[in-house]
Order: structure tokens, then sequence, then C-alpha cells
């Protein structure tokens, strides 16, 4: 029912069967392929987690996964690769246009939104633990009292973490 309404709300569709997530894939990669150093990681990181889309497909249809997608790797390729993804009842490679397999874009995009924001979360909360052990570190050993020993503190307090 959602997805009629998807469907009239914002009219436009792409191909299903992993195929837009294998193009957008493929387009990263020769993205990152044009920059150098560090700044090349987020592409390739992203590509490949798009690929999840159509291996999860090839897996839940039987297929040989590691088959599938290396053919479907290439197809994406070259131009006419676009619409080609995962037939879900074959488990072979085929064109999602002439299959008359389709998804919604608002659905796709809202996939992906909530992927990305999901992951830079993760990540500032990543920033938060590390900047927490860095604090940690940087304050270094507790300074002792006068006498040379902390008074009110035994083995086994604060100071072992």
């Amino acid at each position: 029912m959602q997805v009629a309404r998807s469907v009239i709300l914002n009219p436009r569709l792409v191909p299903g069967g992993g195929a837009l997530e294998m193009e957008i894939s493929h387009r990263l990669i020769e993205c990152s392929k044009k920059i150098e150093g560090l700044q090349q990681w987020p592409f390739k990181a992203l590509a490949t987690s798009l690929e999840v889309i159509p291996r999860t497909l090839a897996q839940n249809c039987g297929a040989n996964v590691v088959r599938v997608m290396t053919e479907l790797r290439a197809k994406h390729s070259k131009d006419e690769g676009l619409w080609y993804g995962i037939d879900g009842n074959k488990g072979t490679i085929a064109n999602m246009k002439e299959l008359d397999v389709w998804d919604p874009v608002a659905v796709k995009i809202q996939t992906f939104k909530t992927a990305i924001e999901s992951a830079c979360m993760l990540l500032r909360i990543d920033d938060v633990v590390s900047g927490m052990k860095k604090q940690k570190k940087s304050s270094g050993a507790p300074q002792q009292e006068e006498g040379g020993q902390n008074e009110g503190h035994t083995f086994g307090d604060e100071r072992d973490g």
C-alpha cells in the first residue's frame, strides 16, 4: 500500500534487482580512480557498501555469488550495463528493463539518506569515544599527595579503570 502511495506522490522509478546500486558503485569506483591519497577511500568504501544489495539478492536466490557479482561488475563497466541486475527467480544477471523490475525513487532516496545518516552518527560516536580515551591518556597518572601515599585509596580503586 505504501509503495503505491510513494509511486503516486513521486512517479519516478529506477531499475530494481540491485542494478541501481551496482551502477552507482561502478561510478563511485571510477571517481575514486581520479582522486589520489586518502580522499579516495570514502568513495571506495561507499561503493563497496552499495554492492551489498545485489550480493544479498544473489545469496537469497541461491546463485553462485562470486560468479554473479563478477559478471554484474563486468556488465556495469560497459555502457549498456545500466539496466542489469539480479533476476531473483533464476539467480542470473538480467536486464531489469526487459523483466519490468522497478523500484520507486522515493524509497531509494530514503534508504540512501538513512544509511548515510547512520554512518555519520557512528562516526560522531566514534569521535566522542576516541576523544574520551585521549583525554584519559593525556591526564596521566594521579598526583601523589604529601607523605608519598594516596591516603584512602587502595588496590582496585578508580585509578585501575
